[in-house]
Order: structure tokens, then C-alpha cells, then sequence
């Protein structure tokens, strides 16, 4: 504790939760009005803490779509929270990330989903074109208390620190102004479930390393690479019934022993090209990007083109950030063109009117006459957006700052 309440500790704690920016927790309190918070109140927050006698504040309950559809709950900690936990953080990763499995790749420094990608590919590579897929049901939900803080004391001696993240744990939740007691499970949103969840879920990855396997694991993403089905269901009956140990269940509708083709890690598909594996976009990833760019550009609320290719941008750079490391250069070229036929629509919609639209192309100055007049000419806004190709050509959407996906 005298080490997480150590200035220059507190010091990088508030520099990351600043940074992160986040939503207020249950007392309304912002990032930006942490330091007038800290400077004012730090003093007795410090001797409640070194007394082991500091009492967390519920979470707040935020439910967040997800891709898949459905939500997630996250729950939001106090900015005062966070930056706590962040400090008790930056103590414990140091002594705990150093002996975690070579096999696990979420929320450790230096490490990211791309790394887990390229192993798992380097896995198949090697001939096991059987994947054991394993999704746990409601992971951070279920986490047991007990079974989590009984690894934490064969490493932690210090009691205050323990008791302050069994409190953490067990910190309430709260929505609609009432707060539910919670004896289970460590919410997302707080800087520290990352490092808790991989220190309950270690022990199945050394297992796994002693009888030899080939896995992958990216927080409670785990996959693991055999060369046979047989050996497949042997592998999944073993993690049944560790994960019971745990009290964790293996949701039976999200995984399987499956051939790789067929299935999806992390955003990403294998396929075969020539006796080699390749790295692809997964169906589900690529319908849901392409549901987010529909959305952002079925909005005609008198945005100009340049306000909706601002909007859309950021999107596009993180979608290439993340999956530009698949290896389908076709797919790039062709959702560049979609996007700009999604905005070709929008923008002769705005225009609406055949002459507008015909006198509007006339000034922007590209494509022939003929080009100009066949948009114009009534029809499907869709059908419209593909005769535009030529008047609205790639060159102008790159003057209005449009990010190609294909660079």
C-alpha cells in the first residue's frame, strides 16, 4: 500500500485516467475535476487507504451494444475509482505480467490482438486445421470472489491491499438510483478487472503449457490447435471440467471442435491459398463494419459531404488499424468503392431534384455531359449512385479528405 500511495505512483495514475477520458461514475464527478478532488481531499483519502479502511463506491451500470447484437454491461467506477485501481495497478502489473503464461496476449504490456492473431495463424500453419473454440457465458459475471482473492494472497502479503480489492469486488451496482449487492463477478470498465481476470484464468493456461498444447488466449478468448477432431473433444472435455473448477461454465452455443476454416478469432477467419494460411476478414466483422457505415451515412440532416466524410473517417482508420493486416487486398478496393457509392447516394439524394443534381455535378466538373444527365434522369437512389461513378470519381472524395482503406 505504501508503494500504490507513493507519489510518483499517484502521479502516472492520474496522467493514464486523464488520458482515458471516460464517463462519470455514480457521484457525477469527471476526470477533468479529479484534481481539484485530489488536492483538496487526498490528505484523509491517504490515511484511509494505509488503514485499510477506504470504502469504494458502487459502479455504474452502462449497457453498451454490441456488434453482435445484444448489449454488454459495463460498470463504470467513480473518476476517484479509477484512478485508485490505476495506481493499485501500475504496483501489481510489474510483479504479476512477468509470470503469466507466453500463451496469453489480452491486457499485458507489450502485447495485443495482433500478436494473438499471428500465433494462432503460425499454429495452423504448422498443421493443426482443428480448432478447440472456447467462449466462457458471462465471464466477468461469474467470476467467484473466493477462488480470485484466494490466488491473490499466494502472492499479495500485504492485508490492506487484498481487503481494498475484495471491497473493489464487491462493490456494489447501481442504475436508476438503486445499487444491487454483487457476490460474484468483476465488472468491465474498472483499469484493474483486466490483470484480476488473467491472474484467475493463468492457471489453465500453465496447465495447458504442461500437457503441451498449442492455444492461443486473449482475455477470455481461448483457442486451442490440434490436428484432429478426436483430439479436439478430448481437449474440450478436459476444459469443462477445469473451468468448472473455477466456477466458470463454457457457453455450449459459442463454441465447439471445429476445422479453423469455419471458424473466427478475434475479428479475423483462416483460409487456405495455395498450401499456405492466409489472415481474412470474418463475415460477421465485415456486416458489422458495414452496418456502421450505413448508419453514419443514413444521416441527411443538412450535413455537408465534407461534415459526413469527418464523421465517417475515424471509423475507417480504426477499422484499418485493425483488420489492414488481412491478407484480401480485393476486399480493401471493393469496400473503398462501396463507401464511396454509399456517399455518392447521399449526396444526390440532398441535391433531390434532377436539376439541382444535374447543375450541381455541372459545377464539381467531373465525368461527360452524358454522365451528368444519366444521374439526373430519374430512378433508384442506389442505381443513380453507380452511374454518378463517373462524376463523382475516387479523385473527388480524396479532395474532400475521404481515408481509402486500400493505401
Amino acid at each position: 500500500m505504501e508503494e500504490i500511495v507513493h507519489h510518483e505512483n499517484l502521479r502516472g495514475a492520474l496522467r493514464k485516467v486523464k488520458s482515458n477520458h471516460g464517463s462519470p461514475g455514480v457521484d457525477g464527478m469527471t476526470v477533468d475535476q479529479l484534481s481539484e478532488h485530489l488536492r483538496v481531499h487526498w490528505p484523509r483519502l491517504r490515511e484511509d487507504l494505509l488503514a485499510g479502511r477506504y470504502q469504494p463506491q458502487p459502479v455504474r451500470r452502462c449497457e453498451i451494444p454490441k456488434a453482435s447484437g445484444g448489449t454488454r454491461t459495463l460498470g463504470i467506477p467513480t473518476a476517484l475509482d479509477r484512478f485508485i485501481q490505476q495506481a493499485i495497478l501500475q504496483v501489481l502489473q510489474p510483479r504479476f505480467d512477468p509470470t503469466f503464461s507466453e500463451h496469453s496476449y489480452g491486457f499485458r504490456p507489450g502485447r495485443s490482438a495482433h500478436d494473438a492473431i499471428d500465433a494462432a495463424q503460425r499454429y495452423v500453419q504448422d498443421g493443426r486445421a482443428v480448432v478447440v473454440d472456447v467462449d466462457l457465458e458471462k465471464f466477468f459475471d461469474r467470476v467467484n470472489h473466493d477462488v480470485l482473492m484466494g490466488r491473490l494472497a499466494k502472492r499479495i502479503e500485504d492485508k490492506r491491499l487484498l481487503g481494498l480489492i475484495r471491497r473493489y469486488l464487491e462493490a456494489g451496482t447501481m442504475a436508476d438510483g438503486v445499487v444491487t449487492e454483487r457476490d460474484e463477478g468483476t465488472p468491465q470498465g474498472g483499469p484493474l478487472s483486466p490483470l484480476l481476470a488473467n491472474v484467475l484464468l493463468d492457471e489453465i493456461d500453465k496447465e495447458l503449457e504442461q500437457r503441451g498444447h498449442a492455444f492461443v488466449r486473449y482475455a477470455d478468448d481461448l483457442n486451442v490447435y490440434v490436428g484432429s477432431m478426436r483430439a479436439g473433444e478430448r481437449v474440450m472435455a478436459f476444459l469443462r471440467e477445469r473451468f468448472a473448477k473455477l466456477h466458470l461454465r463454457v457457453n455450449e452455443s459459442k463454441s465447439a471442435v471445429a476445422p479453423v476454416r469455419g471458424r473466427k478469432f478475434l475479428g479475423y477467419r483462416f483460409y487456405f491459398y495455395r498450401g499456405e494460411v492466409r489472415r481474412g476478414v470474418a463475415d460477421k466483422a465485415f456486416r458489422a463494419f458495414k452496418d456502421r457505415v450505413r448508419e453514419t451515412t443514413r444521416r441527411t440532416s443538412g450535413q455537408s459531404m465534407r461534415q459526413v466524410i469527418a464523421e465517417l473517417n475515424p471509423l475507417l482508420r480504426g477499422w484499418k488499424n485493425y483488420f489492414g493486416r488481412a491478407q484480401q487486398s480485393k476486399l480493401f478496393e471493393g469496400l473503398d468503392e462501396w463507401v464511396r457509392r454509399r456517399l455518392r447516394m447521399l449526396q444526390i439524394k440532398q441535391w433531390k431534384r434532377g436539376k439541382t443534381i444535374y447543375r450541381s455535378l455541372r459545377a464539381i466538373g467531373h465525368g461527360t455531359e452524358r454522365d451528368r444527365i444519366s444521374v439526373a434522369l430519374p430512378g433508384g437512389w442506389w442505381r443513380r449512385a453507380l452511374r454518378a461513378g463517373w462524376a463523382l470519381p475516387p479523385e473527388w472524395f480524396d479532395g474532400l479528405g475521404l481515408f481509402r482503406l486500400r493505401t
